[in-house]
């Protein structure tokens, strides 16, 4: 019981601790740029009918089909505890290889220029 009302109290003064620091130290100057409505670098007063690269969005495809896939490997630490680690090992080597292939794939097509 001394241990929880020990961890409560210290985790309600932190929190009450930082929280007064930031609000003593944050730097509330505002300019043009924080007051503008676009914070993504378009600039709000332009063309909204401007081209958007496609190359962004391919980008950043990959970036997700790779991401997602390296996400499969996060359990293999614990999966080498299993009862046959042979099988563990051969499925995660056939994954890494497939995402190398992929990549290589994508690198000789140019997929990962981003100027022409």
């Amino acid at each position: 019981m001394n241990t929880i009302t020990f961890m409560l109290t210290l985790a309600t003064s932190l929190s009450i601790l930082l929280t007064s620091l930031n609000l003593w130290l944050a730097q509330t100057n505002p300019d043009s740029e924080k007051l503008s409505p676009y914070e993504c670098g378009f600039d709000p007063l332009g063309s909204a009918r401007l081209p958007f690269s496609i190359r962004f969005f391919l980008i950043a495809i990959l970036f997700l089909l790779f991401d997602l896939e390296i996400a499969l490997l996060l359990p293999l630490p614990w999966a080498t505890q299993l009862q046959s680690p042979l099988t563990t090992l051969t499925w995660t080597s056939t994954i890494i290889f497939l995402l190398t292939l992929g990549l290589t794939y994508e690198w000789a097509q140019g997929g990962l220029e981003w100027a022409e």
